[in-house]
């Protein structure tokens, strides 16, 4: 409640900072918004290419498969990238004027929903096209949106804090979300490995959102209650552990910038 107040108070900052973040990721380039559209599709079609053969012909409607998988990695790596750099990017302007510091990892996180959110539609119209059957479960699907971005902006708190302190973790993040990318079976199915350790993958949080995103689309269910509770424990546990990381080191901030 407390950071719904202070966007309200700031509320003309705060939206010329999410028009400034999504206009900036695509200035200079000759088909600007469209890239949000055409970076995905090209991964899918790479992806779609290299894995068909391996997985393509065990998994049902595996193009929507892979764009399930694809469409949420690629908002989580996004928005946590961005969100690393949010203060240090900013650091011009807090250091200047008496903000809420959060306001810039906020606005970043809003571009990249925004982002999301044209890909979604892209990924609606691959399932009608793939012939998906849509139903009110649907509308399930802002559930796992909501605690991604919740999980998103606790991540966006340790690292953009982080980022101060270390710039050495911008290689470091590389290389761990590469590895949390071949960790979510996004181009694989989990039912490939024993059952005794499907389990395993529960722990990581971005397969649990890929994972409820497809047992709505692709099963026609909705998901039960452990997936629930895993999407909002781990959102709210990243929330907590970012703010508090974040409150920690706040102070100290002007001193590294």
């Amino acid at each position: 409640m407390k950071i719904l107040t202070v966007v309200s108070e700031h509320r003309f900052l705060f939206e010329e900072l999410v028009k400034r973040d999504f206009k900036d990721k695509y200035k200079r380039t000759v088909l600007g918004m469209v890239w949000s559209i055409l970076l995905p599709l090209f991964t899918l079609l790479i992806m779609k290419i290299v894995f068909s053969n391996f997985f393509g012909r065990s998994i049902e409607h595996f193009t929507i498969y892979l764009f399930c998988g694809n469409l949420l990695f690629a908002y989580f790596r996004e928005s946590t990238h961005v969100g690393m750099s949010a203060l240090l990017g900013n650091a011009s302007i807090f250091t200047k004027i008496n903000i809420p510091k959060y306001l810039f990892l906020l606005s970043r996180n809003v571009s990249s929903l925004i982002n999301f959110g044209i890909n979604l539609c892209v990924f609606f119209v691959f399932c009608m096209i793939d012939k998906i059957d849509f139903s009110w479960n649907f509308f399930t699907l802002l559930y796992p949106v909501i605690c991604l971005l919740i999980f998103n902006l606790g991540v966006g708190f340790i690292l953009s804090a982080l980022y101060i302190f270390f710039r050495d973790i911008q290689y470091l993040y590389d290389v761990f979300t590469m590895l949390l990318m071949y960790m979510s079976a996004i181009f694989y199915s989990v039912k490939s490995f024993p059952e005794e350790y499907q389990k395993f993958f529960l722990c990581n949080p971005v397969y649990v959102y890929i994972s409820y995103f497809r047992e709505v689309v692709l099963d026609g269910n909705i998901p039960g209650l452990m997936l629930h509770l895993l999407a909002a424990g781990y959102a709210l546990g990243a929330l907590l552990i970012g703010a508090w990381f974040y409150k920690k080191f706040n102070k100290k901030f002007l001193y590294y910038v």
